[in-house]
Formats: C-alpha cells, sequence, structure tokens
C-alpha cells in the first residue's frame, strides 16, 4: 500500500510558477512510475505528466510540454512538478498517482495509487 500526499498548490497571476510535491508512504516507491493529473471543474481528469522509477524516461501533455518540469527524488519518496510560465487554462486540482507495474502510462485507469488533490488557481 502507498500513501500519497500533495502540497504547494496555491494561488498564482498568469506568468508565474508553482512546485507541486508529492510525499509517498513505503518501501517499494522507487520502483513505481509516478505520475501528475488534472482534473477542472466539468471535465475529465487528464495527464500532466509521468516519470518512470528511474527518472529516466518522462512524458508530458502537449499542453504543458515546454513548460513544466517533472521530477523524482527516490531517497527523500517525493516526486515534483515544477509549473512554469502558468496560464489561467492550467487552474484544475492536481493529483499525485504511482503505478506499480512501472509503465510510464498517461491514463487515470493504469494508475494505482491517488492522492487527496491540491489546488491550483491562475488568475488572469
Amino acid at each position: 500500500q502507498v500513501q500519497l500526499v500533495e502540497s504547494g498548490g496555491g494561488l498564482v497571476q498568469a506568468g508565474g510558477s508553482l512546485r507541486l510535491s508529492c510525499a509517498a508512504s513505503g518501501r517499494t516507491f522507487s520502483s513505481y512510475t509516478m505520475g501528475w493529473f488534472r482534473q477542472a471543474p466539468g471535465k475529465e481528469r487528464e495527464i500532466v505528466a509521468a516519470i518512470s522509477w528511474s527518472g529516466g524516461n518522462t512524458y508530458y501533455a502537449d499542453s504543458v510540454n515546454s513548460r513544466f518540469t517533472i521530477s523524482r527524488d527516490n531517497a527523500k519518496n517525493t516526486v515534483y512538478l515544477q509549473m512554469n510560465s502558468l496560464k489561467p487554462e492550467d487552474t484544475a486540482v492536481y493529483y499525485c498517482a504511482a503505478d506499480r507495474r512501472g509503465l510510464v502510462g498517461t491514463t487515470p485507469m493504469g494508475y494505482d495509487y491517488w492522492g487527496q488533490g491540491t489546488q491550483v488557481t491562475v488568475s488572469s
């Protein structure tokens, strides 16, 4: 069992930056693929970024590519999402998720564990 706790969300103006963190419990964190998803009101949950267990393989949604960076520190059981040049359309609840199969999946169905989410609001 893995428990995930996100932090770092908040209110920021367009063009600003935020860094989200996701702290994981459990000794097997380093073997899991980790993903960040987001869900805006009235919309489906969508992938933002994902990172393989070693950090050597990453995926970014087209909408955030070149603005967001996913990284992980296996010694600290933590995954990060650095978000730069934020836009109002980035406003959503952001969720951290873990896939114990180790695949860099892009759909929510592939992930086994989820955090409670953290709100990111970008004002124009």
